[in-house]
């Protein structure tokens, strides 16, 4: 037989597709005869052609993949098999045909060691690494690498043995390869180390031998860099798992990585190998990056690296490009830096390279500075906005008009990552930056194919920057949509797709204003939706569904209703036939877009629209299963086809060859992003829609639920969200129509522990922090009855203490000092903040007070004076809001926070100061008979702000109007009404925080109802403030039902006064003092 199977393998190498087809067919009918594997077994041994023997290793590995088919064999046959492929190793000339071959044996191994049936290997394996024959040392350690591999877990109980055999092989100086495996072998087995106590002290093997493994390293790059890559991964496996073992070397390592990142005559791959190394150890293990100094080392060699002469075809944006080279690595790199270093540890050290760079007549040198400013800002946003906001967006003006195009491209690109991560106060500047984007825009538009990537750049600039600006973008508003719409009807797709997104970005400022150009952008839009042939045209629709979207949230029901129905109709019709993910992905953001203005009347879409998304969720399209050995990847034939048909659906057996033979899983991005988007497009439909979605929540809450367990990051973070959402929605659906609470039970008692488990143990700090977001949400939206079914209020503020404590899996346990925290670390406890004054509110004041008195000291920590200005900013705002939350038992506290917040209320930081104004307010609020004799002192110091301020910080002057009314409301004998109430009024209307028009008014009605004269004085200038603000997003109905009251009290009271002010406004802010008379208790006429 084994002739036979030996012809039919030679076909299989024949270039002739039909040849290979018929061979296949003869393959799987040669695989029901028993006679099989000993034919196989000779083929191996005796065949003259390596890959036909390397074919015959993987198909006998196949045929005993499974314990079950491995036992079912004779004994004899067993013995035979263990004994010859030892000796066919030890033979076997060809390196694949070697791989293969240890593949049978990691095979075997794995379902023998357990039970001892081959103490052969061991004793083969010993012989051979002892033997004074280097050639018997490699197949030795060779095999032991396979084992390692393939059957990892049955080591275990021989780990001290095979720990002390590889500490000796790194030191084998007479072959490259005995150490190479050595080493492999190791990287193997670390995660062995940490599953048990009696196995700690394996560590220090691995640990004492660090320097011997550097060197080992060192003299591999100088013959095979690839192998030498292969070994580094031993620092990224210890990295992951035991950290430990590499801290009292990690200066050598760096040092060592950093040698190798600074020699150009190296490869790619090992350069950016070494490169990764720091950049992975700055994400988990900050601390030894700043203990032992290594911040500039880094910078100095990385930088200068970034500022070389590389050209690039075409050169891909630094967000997008797959990393290949050093140049392009590097800002990887500087981005994790900034994310997860103290600013004050990192941008004072890199700034003077950046300066230096800046101001050199070498493009490349200006364009690294320009890409460098551009990574950092993200993890670094609060730190640069306070120290150098102005200075940055100066250079980043200069760079605008640089002579080189790249290094103009470059500032575009900071430019918009400024935009996007320094916001509010970058809208400052919008005067200085929006001319000088016009005018960029202007030329790049003239002629768009001379510099494409300059055109983008300008587009994402002027994106990110006009979406944020919200009501200042609208004095530019005609002549930029005047450009966009010019644009729409230009010949040059990209152009035309660039000016689509813009629009969409310039609808997210400008909402109702968008009104006068929403028909023209509708006609011209329409004749994208319906695909093209090319790959631009589909670009194009994509670009016009998902701008559509923004349009549907932005614009309001009254402009694009009447439209809902036909966007509806048009995204099932594209679904119906749709294959391409992000076309999928953009009919399910525009569904959840048209949910907010539908709501319960998407009903009858639901069935089709969440079977698709269902389908997105559950697809497995793009997967990619990636081998730990290529030889296990053959592709002439597909090894699925052989295996036994009995087999199919066996779920019995032991782990299949597969699980032990797969390394990892890749999803193709767009895939990636469809599954994301779908899964967040169901939440948002489910809240929206409400009571229709209910039939179809139990398929989506059971495979959102799956999805908990995917890979990939983003997909975790948005089912956590999503799954929130399922909940909230099931409990409004519940109070509204009186649904049974059972499901609402179940998923609380599911999903909450759910989400304190992945705070607690998720290494992730994004996924972590939509933990916390979700559960805030729960709690803010469910309230009480989430605590009440789920009895979680104890588990819940000890999952908030730990991450305050950073004690929770993705913090760093060195980080409690506040001063080694980056700002990304710090967003994470402010997230826990957050849930500190809903708890508070929901438990209520009196069983909150131990908590809070156990949150006081982390917060307290972050009010030294040396602290930055967003703990300042956060810990003082946090305070405020649970005092509020707790009500009179904050009056514990009063002795030590009233002189915390005195000083604060004149800290130099605007935001900080109205922070500390508002919690002065409220602790005058609850703080009791002991805080009233320092109202006087209050008070001069808010008046001293105001005198200060000069109208400068509208925010600021706004809470201080708030909290002189509720020192009026706690205690108003203390109060000199004659100066407060005219400086009150002259507040009015509030210019920022909106939130507190509800204490305002509601303190200035109870005073005019009393009768109070200094308030009746004001009641011209109180008339037309209730008539600035009424009916406006900047009151809640409560603050529009006091509004109305007061209007109708002023003109019961003083009706000549009140036409008299009346005539004074313009006709629709009169027309709006009219309706609150005809309004019953302010909801409506």
């Amino acid at each position: 037989m084994a002739v036979v199977v030996e012809e039919i393998l030679a076909k299989l190498l024949q270039p002739n597709n039909e040849v290979i087809q018929e061979a296949t067919k003869q393959l799987k009918e040669a695989f029901k005869d028993p006679g099989i594997l000993s034919a196989l077994c000779h083929i191996l041994g005796s065949s003259t052609n390596s890959q036909i023997r390397q074919y015959s290793a993987v198909l006998i590995r196949r045929k005993i993949q499974k314990s079950r088919h491995w036992n079912a064999l004779p004994n004899e046959t067993k013995e035979s098999i263990r004994r010859n492929i030892l000796q066919l190793l030890v033979q076997e000339p060809d390196k694949n045909v070697k791989t293969a071959i240890g593949t049978i044996i990691g095979t075997i191994a794995r379902h023998d060691l357990p039970t001892n049936k081959w103490p052969a290997l061991f004793e083969f394996v010993t012989v051979q690494v002892k033997s004074e024959d280097v050639t018997k040392r490699e197949v030795g350690m060779f095999i032991l690498y396979t084992l390692s591999s393939d059957a990892g877990e049955q080591l275990k109980p021989h780990l001290v043995s095979v720990m002390q055999i590889l500490v000796e092989a790194i030191k084998d100086n007479q072959s490259k390869m005995v150490p190479y495996y050595a080493i492999r072998t190791m990287s193997e087995l670390v995660f062995l180390v940490g599953m048990e106590e009696s196995l700690q002290f394996v560590k220090k093997y691995i640990q004492q031998n660090i320097p011997q493994i550097l060197l080992v390293i060192q003299e591999l790059i100088k013959v095979d860099e690839e192998e030498a890559c292969e070994c580094m991964e031993l620092f990224d496996e210890l990295l992951e798992s035991e950290v430990g073992v590499l801290v009292p070397h990690v200066k050598t390592v760096v040092d060592f990585c950093l040698q190798i990142a600074a020699q150009p005559t190296l490869g790619d791959a090992i350069r950016v190998k070494a490169m990764s190394f720091i950049a992975s150890l700055t994400r988990l293990k900050k601390n030894s990056i700043l203990k032992h100094k290594l911040v500039d080392p880094i910078l100095e060699v990385l930088f200068p690296i970034l500022c070389a002469n590389e050209e690039e075809d075409d050169e891909e944006d630094v967000e997008e490009i797959e990393s290949h080279t050093p140049v392009q690595y590097i800002p990887q790199v500087f981005d994790t830096m900034s994310l997860h270093l103290p600013p004050k540890k990192f941008i004072p050290n890199l700034m003077p390279l950046i300066e230096k760079a800046l101001a050199s007549e070498n493009p490349y040198h200006r364009k690294a500075g320009y890409i460098s400013m551009a990574v950092i800002v993200e993890g670094c946003a609060d730190y640069i906005m306070n120290k150098h906001l102005k200075a940055v967006l100066h250079c980043v003006c200069k760079g605008l008009n640089d002579p080189d195009n790249n290094v103009r491209n470059s500032a575009l690109f900071a430019l918009g990552q400024f935009s996007e991560h320094l916001q509010p106060d970058i809208t400052k500047y919008a005067s200085e930056l929006l001319p000088l984007l016009f005018q960029y825009l202007g030329q790049a538009s003239q002629n768009p194919e001379s510099n494409p990537r300059g055109l983008t750049k300008v587009y994402y600039a002027l994106e990110v920057f006009c979406e944020n600006l919200e009501k200042k973008i609208l004095p530019y508003l005609p002549p930029l949509m005047e450009h966009l719409l010019a644009v729409l009807k230009c010949d040059h797709i990209r152009s035309k797709e660039l000016a689509i997104s813009a629009i969409g970005a310039t609808a997210t400022a400008a909402k109702e204003e968008m009104k006068p150009y929403f028909n023209e952008i509708i006609e011209q839009l329409k004749s994208y939706l319906v695909t093209g042939n090319t790959e631009d045209m589909k670009k194009l629709q994509l670009q016009t569904i998902d701008t559509l979207g923004i349009l549907a949230r932005n614009c309001g029901p009254d402009i694009f209703l009447p439209l809902s129905k036909e966007c509806l109709q048009l995204g099932m019709n594209l679904l119906e036939s749709a294959e391409d993910p992000d076309l999928k992905r953009c009919v399910y953001s525009l569904f959840a877009a048209i949910s907010n203005l539908l709501k319960s009347d998407m009903g009858d879409y639901l069935e089709k629209m969440v079977h698709a998304m269902l389908c997105s969720i559950k697809s497995k399209e793009g997967e990619t299963l990636h081998y730990k050995e290529e030889s296990d990847a053959i592709g002439v034939f597909n090894e699925d086809d052989l295996i036994d048909e009995e087999d199919i659906g066996d779920e019995d057996s032991e782990e299949d060859d597969d699980e032990h033979k797969i390394e990892g899983v890749s999803v193709e991005n767009a895939y990636l992003d469809e599954k994301e988007d779908a899964c967040c497009s169901l939440g948002e439909i489910a809240i929206n829609v409400g009571a229709p979605f209910i039939p179809y929540l139990e398929p989506c809450y059971t495979e959102v639920l799956v999805l908990l367990e995917y890979p990939a990051e983003n997909i975790k973070k948005v089912s956590i969200a999503t799954l929130s959402q399922f909940c909230c929605c099931v409990h409004k659906v519940c109070l509204d129509s009186g649904m049974d609470q059972t499901a609402l039970k179940n998923m609380l008692n599911t999903i909450i522990p759910m989400y304190l488990e992945i705070i607690k143990t998720d290494k992730e700090r994004t996924v972590v922090m939509s933990a916390v977001d979700s559960l805030a949400e729960i709690l803010t939206k469910i309230g009480r009855p989430a605590l009440e079914i789920t009895g979680a209020t104890n588990p819940i503020l000890s999952a908030m203490k730990a991450i305050f404590t950073h004690k929770v899996a993705c913090q760093d346990d060195e980080d409690e000092d506040d001063d080694q925290q980056a700002e990304f670390d710090a967003m994470l406890i402010e997230s826990a903040g957050d849930v500190l004054p809903t708890m508070a509110k929901l438990v209520g004041g009196p069983d909150f007070l131990p908590f809070f008195q156990s949150f006081l000291t982390d917060l307290l920590k972050r009010l030294k004076v040396t602290s930055s200005v967003p703990e300042k900013s956060f810990a003082v705002g946090t305070l405020a809001e649970v005092i509020q939350a707790c009500g009179d038992v904050s009056a514990a506290f009063v002795d030590t926070l009233y002189p915390l917040f005195m000083r604060l209320i004149n800290d130099e930081d605007e935001e900080v100061r109205s922070n500390a104004v508002f919690a002065i307010g409220v602790l005058a609020q609850y703080g009791g008979q002991k805080l009233h004799g320092n109202f006087p002192v209050i008070l001069k110091s808010l008046f001293d702000i105001v005198s200060k301020e000069e109208e400068e910080n509208p925010r600021v002057l706004d809470n201080v109007c708030a909290a002189i009314c509720r020192l009026i409301m706690t205690n108003s004998s203390a109060i000199p009404f004659d100066k407060v109430i005219p400086a009150i009024v002259s507040f009015l209307p509030l210019k920022e925080d909106y939130e507190e028009n509800h204490t305002v008014y509601h303190c200035l009605i109870e005073l005019f109802i009393a009768g109070n004269p200094h308030v009746l004085q004001c009641t011209p200038q109180l008339l037309s403030s209730i008539a600035s603000v009424i009916d406006t997003d900047q009151v809640k109905p409560e603050t529009q039902i006091i509004l109305v009251q007061f209007a109708k009290h002023i003109n019961d009271k003083f009706p000549d006064e009140f036409q008299k002010v009346k005539a004074t406004l313009p006709n629709d802010l009169g027309g709006k003092l009219d309706s609150c008379l005809l309004m019953v208790n302010g909801g409506g006429h």
